[in-house]
């Protein structure tokens, strides 16, 4: 299994940045995808779900109506759409799946929101 996200950078506040997940080794379009983000000094949390097939989504609260999750399965990516971002988000942005009782992860991407 490989995830490689992409996408990240600085940005100012109330601007948008759109992250991509590349994923391989497993067969993407079975699995739920879910982007974490991990803030300096703080525990990784969970950001982002969409099932496999349908694309239902769930977000947490501090991203609801700001972040979209979407997945391409012909392509074997999982985005996520951030708009009207703060200095809060600042944070590494993980991809990951959970696939047969492990979670797997990328090496993340630094997204930093700052004047």
């Amino acid at each position: 299994v490989q995830l490689v996200e992409s996408g990240g950078g600085l940005v100012q506040p109330g601007g948008s940045l759109r992250l991509s997940c590349a994923a391989s080794g497993f067969t993407f379009s079975n699995y739920f995808m879910r982007w974490y983000r991990q803030a300096p000094g703080k525990e990784r949390e969970l950001v982002a779900t969409i099932s496999n097939l349908r694309g239902s989504t769930n977000y947490a609260d501090s991203v609801k109506g700001r972040f979209t999750i979407s997945r391409d399965n012909t392509k074997n990516t999982v985005y996520l759409q951030m708009n009207s971002l703060k200095p809060e988000d600042t944070a590494v942005y993980f991809c990951n799946v959970l696939r047969s009782g492990v979670n797997y992860w990328g090496k993340g991407t630094l997204v930093t929101v700052s004047s």
